[in-house]
């Protein structure tokens, strides 16, 4: 059983995410901004996180993800960016933050369900 942390300010769409990996049997925690994400982060050393990428407050996706990244704890946990913005300049933009996987809101529950189960087994297998 993974460890995933949603970090979406929608709760809608943090419900949905939920549904879609329920059936995983993954144990699913939840942020509503990058600050609560990045402090829960810190709390429940999750294997994967869902980071949306335009939340309000002080820090949005990007610069979550380029914080985790540069945290020696953090650093290895698997990023998946969920975004409304579908521009190929904002796909380069998380995979240079260093997100693992990039999937655009509106979503497919089973192809969010595939990317979490991919960039888990990945993130597996580099820490062997």
């Amino acid at each position: 059983m993974s460890t995933i942390l949603i970090v979406e300010d929608h709760s809608d769409i943090r419900r949905l995410i939920r549904w879609a990996l329920d059936f995983e049997g993954h144990q699913i925690h939840e942020a509503a901004n990058g600050a609560q994400g990045l402090l829960s982060a810190g709390v429940v050393r999750p294997d994967l996180m869902i980071v949306d990428m335009m939340m309000p407050g002080e820090m949005n996706g990007l610069e979550l993800t380029a914080k985790l990244r540069a945290d020696p704890v953090l650093g290895q946990v698997g990023i998946i960016m969920l975004t409304a913005r579908a521009q190929s300049s904002d796909r380069e933009a998380a995979l240079a933050a260093g997100v693992d996987a990039f999937l655009v809101k509106p979503f497919s529950p089973l192809a969010l369900a595939t990317e979490v189960a991919q960039v888990l087994k990945q993130r597996q297998a580099a820490r062997r």
